[in-house]
């Protein structure tokens, strides 16, 4: 091949695959995507979860735990109840049954692994999606806590 149609060659995939990029870029109106929770007493991030949808529900997993080198790497959750009864951190499903309500999502659970409970859930997208509240609570709302998690990619 001559240089000149190698170059156009070369220049058609590069432009396809910048457009290809684009395409799977995430919607900033949708939940879905991976996100570094922050703590909201520490303010240190401590992992990253990735929230997928199937049939209009959401649920979130570990992806990766973000630790200090002195800390555990591989967690269990020794608090957790049940079949998550010391099963490791990394990998857990801790976001479920999460749909689109508005421009909130409700009516899920999400499990805090550091004290084995899990609480009813909502999450609010903030900042043009760059940002997502999500709070746990028991009984109401009101009665909970939010953290922020910020949007990876």
């Amino acid at each position: 091949m001559n240089k000149l149609l190698m170059r156009l060659v070369f220049t058609a995939v590069a432009g396809s695959a910048m457009l290809a990029g684009g395409a799977f870029a995430q919607d900033p109106s949708s939940a879905v995507g991976l996100w570094k929770n922050i703590d909201d007493h520490t303010g240190k991030p401590k992992a990253l979860i990735r929230i997928t949808e199937s049939n209009g529900v959401l649920i979130g997993k570990i992806e990766k735990l973000l630790r200090d080198p002195d800390q555990d790497q591989n967690p269990k959750c020794v608090k957790c109840e049940g079949e998550l009864k010391d099963q490791p951190i990394l990998g857990m499903t801790i976001i479920t049954g999460m749909q689109k309500d508005g421009s909130e999502y409700n009516g899920g659970k999400i499990l805090d692994p550091d004290n084995g409970k899990v609480y009813k859930s909502k999450m609010t997208l903030q900042d043009n999606g760059a940002k997502l509240d999500v709070r746990g609570y028991i009984g109401v709302p009101m009665l909970g806590r939010t953290q922020t998690w910020l949007r990876q990619e």
